[in-house]
């Protein structure tokens, strides 16, 4: 890991965001809806 964290350090690229904050919020409620229980 630290040898990967160095090379990246080297050359570093900001990640970009390929969704927007509601595309995600939307995909991660509708799989919190197909998990048993997950309302507690």
């Amino acid at each position: 890991i630290r040898t990967w964290i160095a090379a990246w350090n080297t050359n570093p690229k900001p990640y970009v965001w390929t969704k927007t904050a509601d595309e995600i919020l939307e995909r991660l409620a509708s799989y919190l809806n197909r998990i048993p229980d997950s309302e507690d």
